[in-house]
């Protein structure tokens, strides 16, 4: 029977690095948009959590049938509240009036399920309480509707993938899931005295704002940005990457607190010196960054460049982006280091 449980098991440790590289921005703005700082040991709880819904749910549907037109089982539905109870009594060899007899419940078929059912659950119940900090009732609510996703997934096929249900709708599974969330919500109000209080004492004001952060703000105002150039580009307009870029990374953040679509997205703004960002501040910054530095490689490759200017002009931009991604390792491994575009604006990032 452990191998039954093994092989569901084994198949999501095996999934979870791809889950866990798609779900690494995702939980990244979650946690900037909800807590304004990503916290290591929360960030860990989360993986811990994704990697346990995968074991729940590739336990719930592996294995699963060879072909979609698989046969019709003769009953997709077990709808008698405690028959789980019956089943005991009625596989197992326990002598009830001799205690010695008690132990090979443990070996029993249908013991072993209704602990597993139970157990199912239990990681789920904990989270509810210690992560998220919900009620009682919110976390018996939410577990009995986990373990009706898991049970109306098994009942319609996979939602219709099969041609018929290949696992048995079982109304006592409702009842043994949520009794383990529940187990799960007191094992965690005693747990979590001997667990890390999450931002305990937290000054936003003094966190450092990382280069992973800025780079996910990065990435989102080119994807929302790139579009716009394109769709200039197909109007020819003239010179449409500049005009795009100064009113999306100069015009934008200065009428709109130093924020971007993107840096809105994860809560950093641009500062300046003084209380409001200038814009000559914004305008220096912004425009070494992407009408300079930008600017020259799009330079690169809307002109023609006769003859030995065009290799020249190569060699050039590799030397500059030589020296560019030299200064972003030393800044980015020295911490205290500004990026140039940064010190020659006077600007920095900070979190709202």
């Amino acid at each position: 029977m452990l191998d039954y449980y093994l092989f569901p098991i084994s198949y999501a440790f095996l999934t979870f690095p791809i889950a866990a590289m798609l779900c690494a921005i995702p939980i990244l703005v979650l946690q900037y948009r909800k807590h304004g700082y990503f916290n290591k040991f929360r960030g860990v709880l989360l993986y811990l959590f994704l990697l346990y819904l995968m074991n729940a749910l590739y336990l719930v549907i592996l294995p699963m049938p060879a072909s979609r037109h698989n046969a019709p089982m003769s009953s997709c539905a077990q709808l008698i509240p405690f028959n789980f109870i019956q089943d005991i009594m009625a596989e197992t060899r326990v002598v009830w009036s001799d205690p010695s007899t008690y132990v090979r419940l443990i070996k029993e078929r249908a013991f072993l399920q209704v602990v597993f059912n139970i157990a199912l659950v239990v990681p789920f119940g904990m989270f509810m309480r210690y992560y998220l900090r919900k009620s009682w009732l919110t976390c018996l609510v939410a577990s009995l509707g986990l373990s009706l996703f898991f049970e109306v997934t098994q009942v319609t096929g996979i939602y219709g993938f099969y041609d018929y249900p290949y696992r048995l709708f079982d109304v006592d599974d409702l009842f043994l899931n949520t009794l383990g969330g529940m187990i799960g919500f007191v094992m965690a109000r005693w747990a979590s005295s001997h667990l890390p209080r999450l931002d305990q004492e937290v000054d936003l004001s003094q966190k450092r704002v990382s280069y992973t952060r800025r780079a996910i703000a990065f990435m989102v105002d080119w994807i929302v940005l790139v579009p716009v150039v394109l769709l200039l580009g197909v109007l020819n307009v003239p010179g449409a990457y500049f005009l795009a870029t100064s009113v999306y990374f100069v015009l934008i953040p200065y009428l709109n607190g130093g924020r971007t679509l993107g840096k809105a997205l994860v809560r950093i703004r641009i500062t300046g010196a003084g209380e409001h960002l200038s814009l000559r501040e914004i305008g220096i910054r912004n425009g070494l960054l992407y009408l300079v530095f930008g600017g020259v490689h799009v330079l690169f490759m809307n002109l023609y460049f006769p003859g030995i200017l065009g290799p020249m002009y190569l060699v050039g931009l590799f030397l500059m982006d030589a020296c560019v991604f030299v200064h972003v390792l030393v800044c980015l491994f020295g911490r205290k280091q500004r990026l140039l575009h940064e010190q020659k604006s006077g600007t920095d990032h900070a979190i709202t």
